[in-house]
């Protein structure tokens, strides 16, 4: 007989727990998500934590982790998976042990303020006109050097209040403070389909927002696992086939400012020697760092466009 795909450990207050008011669910490779499970714990609320080790790559940490849930005074359990699903398969089982009627996606690397958990249930229970919201992401206070262009990167995309965001729509959704009802996570799953790193979260925000009401509230946890050049741009290389399969998928989003580009690249026949230059100059230290965020944005377009049919 095979093994269990999952195994799951959970601390004497989980077992002993109720219904919650919402459900954290976080997902983890690698990242170590201790300071974040302290963090919500100090939040002193009624939720449950439930974490998700994808494929235990590192058994030491899954260890350690491990500890943290047993001794955590929030019920909490930690789930891991024998061998490596990806994000969107971790996303969907964790949406499958959740117990309350909401959950709340994390990402490991994110900090909460004090107050954070109390907001999220305060939107719970003050309004009940929304079935999903993505409550934005700041940047941490201090930004080590080998850290700014990412956050360079970041500020000009991806950190805006939510009256921005709902300008630009479903597409500025993000699953690393993301708040569901459980019930259209049964109806609107991610997507596995998409493999490696990018574009399950906004595939599933795009297809959620045919079936349900999805709005962006300010409600914001900040970023703290920002990326080297070179870590970014190996997330853009895996990331490629990603963004095409997610165009294929959702045909209407070709108006994105990066399909526009990636569509243009791949029509001039530019995708490859783009790539190589861009690349060289994103990695250049003595360049200002609005021309390394531009010159990752090029070849980020570079890379969706070889991977477009």
């Amino acid at each position: 007989m095979s093994p269990p795909l999952f195994h799951e450990v959970r601390n004497a207050r989980s077992a002993c727990q109720g219904t919650p008011a919402l459900s954290v669910l976080i997902p983890f490779y690698k990242d170590d998500p201790r300071t974040l499970i302290e963090a919500l714990a100090r939040e002193d609320a009624d939720i449950e934590i439930v974490l998700f080790d994808d494929g235990q790559p590192d058994p030491a940490l899954n260890a350690a982790v491990t500890a943290a849930v047993l001794a955590s005074r929030t019920p909490a359990r930690l789930v891991s998976a024998r061998t490596n699903l990806g994000r969107a398969s971790g996303r969907n089982t964790l949406a499958g042990r959740a117990r309350a009627d909401w959950v709340l996606f994390l990402d490991a690397d994110m900090s909460i303020p004090t107050g954070f958990i109390r907001d999220w249930l305060g939107a719970i229970s003050n309004r009940q006109d929304f079935d999903a919201a993505f409550g934005g992401f700041e940047l941490p206070g201090q930004i080590a050097r080998e850290h700014r262009v990412h956050a360079a990167l970041a500020s000009a995309g991806d950190v805006a209040s939510a009256a921005q965001r709902s300008r630009i729509g479903t597409s500025a959704f993000c699953s690393s403070n993301l708040l569901v009802r459980r019930s259209l996570m049964g109806e609107v799953a991610f997507d596995t389909g998409f493999s490696g790193w990018g574009w399950e979260d906004v595939d599933w925000a795009a297809r959620a927002a045919k079936k349900a009401r999805l709005v962006h509230l300010d409600i914001p946890a900040s970023h703290v696992g920002l990326h080297t050049v070179g870590e970014l741009l190996a997330k853009y290389d895996d990331g490629g086939a990603n963004f095409a399969r997610f165009l294929e998928r959702n045909r209407e989003m070709t108006r994105l400012p990066g399909a526009r580009w990636a569509r243009l690249v791949r029509r001039l026949r530019l995708a490859s020697p783009m790539r190589t230059v861009m690349r060289r100059a994103a990695l250049t230290e003595a360049l200002p760092v609005r021309l390394r965020v531009l010159a990752i944005k090029f070849y980020r377009a570079a890379r969706a466009a070889e991977a477009m049919q």
